[in-house]
């Protein structure tokens, strides 16, 4: 192998390096992670005792209404999330910040965990779809 063979594959290497540990420290403010806008994992739901409580992003929350709390996804952001056992759907918006257990990837409100049979379970595998970014 020549040192003209290894050039391209070094640079092109290192181009897909700097660009996938910037979409890490940058995280959903990436062009990376905003074109992708899917994730599966582990979901949860919260309610009564934060009802009529200050959500992170200012909002008072309301445990029926279609809502979630997400570690990385912008306020506003409307997700279609898929609970992936029983196929039920339900759109909501990113209005908090969670889940504190890092196995899990969204706390939805008790209305969005309803919705997809999630409070019958407590946990439930699921798919996150991003349809709408917010700010």
């Amino acid at each position: 192998m020549s040192i003209s063979s290894i050039r391209p594959t070094f640079y092109l290497f290192s181009v897909v390096a700097a660009v996938l540990c910037g979409a890490f420290f940058v995280g959903c403010a990436s062009p990376l992670i905003r074109a992708v806008g899917t994730q599966e994992g582990l979901a949860s739901f919260y309610g009564k005792g934060f009802d009529g409580r200050k959500t992170s992003s200012g909002e008072v929350f309301d445990m029926n209404k279609l809502t979630a709390a997400h570690r990385t996804y912008p306020f506003g952001t409307i997700l279609r999330v898929t609970n992936l056992k029983n196929g039920l759907q339900v759109d909501l918006k990113i209005n908090d910040r969670g889940p504190l257990k890092p196995e899990r990837i969204i706390d939805l409100s008790y209305g969005a965990a309803k919705a997809i049979g999630l409070d019958k379970l407590g946990l439930a595998r699921v798919r996150l779809e991003v349809l709408e970014w917010g700010q």
